[in-house]
């Protein structure tokens, strides 16, 4: 038969032993040390000079004198001597002169600030990481007052303040700040892991890979980005080409001023019409024909260097057309050609297509 119990070493009383009192109340004595355990202090190493009897002390590590050799135990002082107890896992204790409960685990006495433990496991067990555990259907954080805030708080910018979505304990999404302090949602295939969307913390614009890399961007189930698409304000609007020739403004350009009209076409085609341009007579024989004096009309916009337009024109007369000199990107020479001779002269109107630089 074993002579102490398992848990606290309390001694048995053994068969036809004398004098019995004395382990009896050698037990009571342990339990008198240990049920609602409160010590003076944790913070000596060497007993006091003048303990109370019955005082109790978690002795600190590096123990000296009459302590020597019982770093961590319990010693409780009983008529002027010393009997220590050591603790098991799961034991706590108030320290009187800190105000504070400490439990015992991985080999120490460990504090629970302001007197609360240090994790918490509802329905499933709490580890030192994860100091707080929920098992159950949902779970509901409510108001007290006007509203609630759920806050998630890193130390610094490398590190990760983010919630993340387990499926069967992998992770397969992630959203919050990971590693930066830019917000972005992540999903895994339970491999490797893609940023669908990031939001800059500065500018607030989007980029990932759900998000189009540009006008060029060939998936189609991206989301198409202001700048690559084109919205009601940029349907009509300046047209213009970045470096590379990649249109970057708007899909049609409208514009006039004294020397006609033109549109512009954001994949760089340009058209030009001019105002009523007056023949005067044509009258001037020429063969079989007859033809006006010498005309021009300038483009209300140039057109791409080295790419001079093609030309059509009509006089709202079938027997009466335009006849053009040769000409550049920013205006042309013309005449007004008859199957007859007409003294009083007609208006040309003249049309050229090309391209915009």
């Amino acid at each position: 038969m074993s002579q102490i119990s398992t848990l606290l070493s309390l001694p048995y009383i053994q068969p036809a032993q004398a004098q019995k009192h004395v382990t009896h109340n050698e037990a009571l004595r342990v339990l008198d040390a240990l049920v609602q355990l409160s010590v003076e202090s944790r913070g000596l190493n060497e007993p006091p000079t003048t303990p109370t009897d019955g005082a109790r002390y978690i002795v600190a590590s590096g123990a000296t004198g009459g302590w020597a050799g019982q770093d961590h135990t319990i010693a409780l002082n009983a008529g002027g001597g010393w009997i220590f107890l050591h603790p098991n896992t799961g034991w706590r204790a108030w320290v009187a002169d800190e105000g504070a409960e400490v439990i015992w685990q991985n080999g120490l006495w460990q504090a629970q600030v302001a007197g609360l433990p240090d994790r918490l496991g509802l329905g499933t067990s709490a580890d030192p990481v994860t100091r707080l555990s929920v098992a159950s259907p949902d779970t509901l954080l409510t108001h007290e007052g006007g509203g609630h805030q759920l806050k998630v708080n890193k130390a610094a910018t490398s590190d990760t303040a983010s919630l993340l979505f387990q499926s069967n304990w992998t992770g397969h999404a992630e959203m919050g700040l990971a590693g930066e302090d830019a917000f972005s949602i992540k999903v895994s295939d339970g491999a490797a892991w893609t940023t669908a969307l990031s939001f800059d913390p500065i500018t607030g614009t989007a980029s990932g890979a759900a998000v189009s890399s540009g006008p060029e961007e060939s998936n189609p189930n991206t989301l198409v980005r202001a700048g690559d698409g084109y919205l009601k304000g940029t349907i009509l609007g300046t047209v213009f080409k970045d470096a590379n020739g990649v249109p970057t403004g708007g899909v049609i350009e409208r514009g006039a001023n004294a020397n006609g009209a033109y549109v512009r076409f954001a994949d760089g085609t340009q058209i030009c019409t001019s105002p009523d341009i007056p023949t005067g007579p044509i009258s001037n024989q020429a063969g079989a024909l007859w033809q006006s004096n010498h005309l021009a009309w300038t483009f209300p916009v140039p057109f791409a260097p080295g790419m001079p337009p093609i030309l059509t024109g009509e006089s709202g007369n079938t027997g009466a057309w335009p006849t053009f000199a040769p000409h550049g990107v920013l205006s042309t020479g013309l005449k007004a050609t008859a199957l007859i001779q007409i003294t009083v002269g007609l208006n040309l109107r003249i049309c050229a297509i090309g391209r915009w630089a």
